[in-house]
């Protein structure tokens, strides 16, 4: 059974940046893209950053474009979200997901995190 879960989310002032992190647990995870959405209060879930099994490919959505940056690490297991100069409409949950296909669509990724808040507030 594979198990996600998200770290890092909290308050964060206008222009600053947050480093959320993604631990997976179950099948092998090199063999797996990992990506990032998010979720505002009364939109869709979107997609943000998705990065390769092999950390080769990487792409974003435009909004984060320049200001995010999505990494792995697979001995650790780990995919992590370097957020910077970031504005209010950043302002969502974030969830990580894996899934088998390098995509940027929802229902490419079959298993999720619970989410993490972040808030983007002065």
């Amino acid at each position: 059974q594979v198990q996600l879960v998200e770290s890092g989310g909290e308050l964060v002032q206008p222009g600053g940046s947050l480093r959320l992190s993604c631990a997976a647990s179950g099948r092998a995870f090199s063999l797996y893209t990992m990506g990032w959405f998010r979720q505002a209060p009364g939109e869709e879930r979107e997609f943000v950053a998705g990065i390769s099994g092999n950390g080769i490919w990487i792409k974003y959505a435009d909004s984060v474009k320049g200001r995010f940056t999505i990494s792995r690490d697979n001995a650790k297991k780990t995919a992590d979200l370097q957020m910077n100069s970031v504005k209010p409409e950043d302002t969502a949950i974030y969830y990580c997901a894996q899934g088998t296909q390098f995509s940027k669509r929802r229902t490419d990724y079959d298993y999720w995190g619970q989410g993490t808040q972040v808030t983007v507030s002065s």
